[in-house]
């Protein structure tokens, strides 16, 4: 089932073409029953504290930012970034994760849109957004990452940000954390690739200790990239 963007627009992107719409992929078998059942469990798999990266480097949104958070899980990201005054529309494969979502949001008086989707679901309406976060989103295999980056930078108005952070293929070693496949970890000639006309205002590679919840626990190999569309 198709969720439209409600941030429909007559533009048209000239800088990244729209997503194809193949069948669905993610390279996981049954991948809405399998976070269903990992979000169903007791608690908050990624922890109650948004991504430490998204923390340091939201200071680089304008005030009141009209945000898309992608494959938000449980809220953790978007419900901070709505507490921070910005509009955040935020969407997840699991119907699970955002019904805990939107509970959540409820209990701590924010108000955001939270839309069951994956990206192939997703409209990516052209220049909709002054920003996009996409934290360890890494259940895409090669070719549905081709179509999350092209819909993300499709939808990001000229002079948008993209917030990304993810694990690279020394993450194998630690195993804290992420798909445990290679092909679906980021390295920086990857990013670059996928996003030749951005303008990099961070894109490093790390090692740190990651303490959000039991999903992501213990020393982790990460890049963190701040892309900056030029206007």
């Amino acid at each position: 089932m198709t969720h439209p963007d409600p941030a429909a627009s007559p533009a048209t992107s000239t800088t990244a073409p729209a997503p194809a719409s193949p069948a669905p992929a993610s390279g996981f078998g049954d991948a809405s029953s399998m976070w269903d059942a990992r979000f169903a469990q007791p608690g908050l798999l990624f922890g109650a504290t948004a991504n430490a990266f998204l923390l340091r480097e939201a200071q680089r949104m304008a005030p009141r930012s009209r945000v898309l958070s992608v494959a938000d899980g449980e809220g953790r990201n978007s419900i901070w970034l709505a507490e921070q005054g910005h509009a955040v529309t935020a969407f997840d494969l699991s119907p699970v994760a955002v019904t805990k979502a939107r509970a959540w949001a409820a209990e701590r008086g924010q108000s955001l849109d939270f839309r069951v989707a994956g990206v192939d679901d997703w409209a990516w309406t052209p220049h909709a957004y002054d920003a996009v976060a996409a934290i360890f989103v890494q259940f895409a295999d090669p070719a549905m990452r081709a179509r999350l980056f092209a819909g993300m930078w499709q939808t990001l108005k000229p002079g948008g940000i993209l917030l990304l952070q993810g694990y690279t293929p020394k993450q194998l070693d630690y195993r804290t954390g992420g798909p445990g496949k290679l092909e679906h970890l980021y390295t920086t000639p990857m990013l670059r690739e996928l996003l030749p006309q951005a303008d990099w205002l961070l894109l490093r590679e790390h090692e740190d200790t990651l303490h959000e919840g039991p999903g992501h626990a213990g020393i982790s190999a990460l890049i963190d990239a701040v892309a900056r569309k030029p206007a």
